[in-house]
């Protein structure tokens, strides 16, 4: 399979209309304000449709396979719908997965990633497309064997990465006390979610704890740190203001996610990336 897999075909209404390979899927989007391009009839043809309006409810869920692959952002994904109306990939987030492997291929790889609130992998395989050694944490034992399982479409199941089911910051505690370090930190925290054995993660709650485990876990010459958030609320500004207070010697570059194919895009939450620029070696003044 060549080529990018999933588009936007429209959106509006609070829905967006979308292709993920064969398949043509409509499903809510709350963000989603203005009118649809479309007519009603197009969005009629799609082979199945979710929604929440009275309760979550799939309809034509028959139409799909139980499982298919698709390709987006230049890495492969095993879908199949859940009960949430979730797929197993979040396509916004496809301009990072390129960003991270254009980021860690400077200088022939060799970075060590973590990638906490892993979900599906793409973070993690385009890391290991890129040269870098991985450590992928979830807290859903399922979500990390998807992850392994595209891994393995991919072809980096047997390349340098850790899989891990653990509560975030249980985790990155017992890092710190063993002296790890990670060149770079991938986050996506949850607007709410519970770890492996129950705990509760609230993100206005334990952000702060997070991104100071974060930075203690950073090596003396970190990369960056990539963060981003489908929280209402969570701006680019406000990922700014947050991510500086713990790396006040990175750059920032922020922006929102977007679903993207024909007519406009589909605003799908924010990203905020802390870059730190090392001189080049024997570009450094003598001291």
């Amino acid at each position: 399979m060549t080529g990018d897999d999933y588009e936007l075909l429209d959106s509006g209404g609070g829905r967006k209309l979308e292709r993920f390979g064969a398949y043509v899927l409509a499903r809510p989007c709350s963000q989603a304000l203005w009118r649809p391009e479309r007519g009603e009839a197009e969005w009629k043809r799609a082979d199945a449709s979710f929604d929440r309006e009275d309760g979550n409810r799939w309809h034509g869920r028959g139409n799909l396979p139980k499982e298919w692959t698709v390709s987006t952002g230049g890495v492969r994904f095993k879908l199949g719908g859940t009960d949430f109306g979730h797929l197993g990939v979040f396509p916004e987030q496809r301009a990072q997965w390129r960003w991270l492997r254009g980021e860690l291929g400077r200088g022939g790889g060799g970075a060590s990633v973590l990638n906490l609130f892993a979900y599906s992998g793409g973070s993690t395989i385009a890391a290991a497309l890129a040269g870098a050694s991985v450590c992928h944490l979830d807290a859903s034992r399922g979500m990390v064997e998807r992850a392994r399982e595209n891994a393995r479409l991919n072809a980096v199941a047997d390349g340098p990465i850790r899989w891990i089911v653990d509560d975030a910051h249980k985790f990155m505690k017992r890092e710190i006390r063993r002296g790890r370090s990670y060149d770079a930190v991938v986050l996506d925290p949850p607007t709410f979610g519970r770890g492996a054995a129950g705990e509760m993660y609230k993100i206005e709650r334990d952000l702060e704890t997070t991104l100071s485990l974060t930075a203690a876990l950073l090596s003396p010459k970190p990369r960056f740190v990539l963060f981003s958030s489908h929280t209402p609320g969570v701006s680019r500004i406000v990922a700014e203001n947050v991510l500086s207070q713990f790396f006040p010697s990175a750059e920032m570059e922020s922006g929102e996610m977007l679903l993207e194919g024909r007519g406009r895009s589909c605003p799908s939450g924010v990203y905020c990336r802390a870059i730190w620029k090392h001189p080049a070696a024997g570009n450094e003044r003598e001291k």
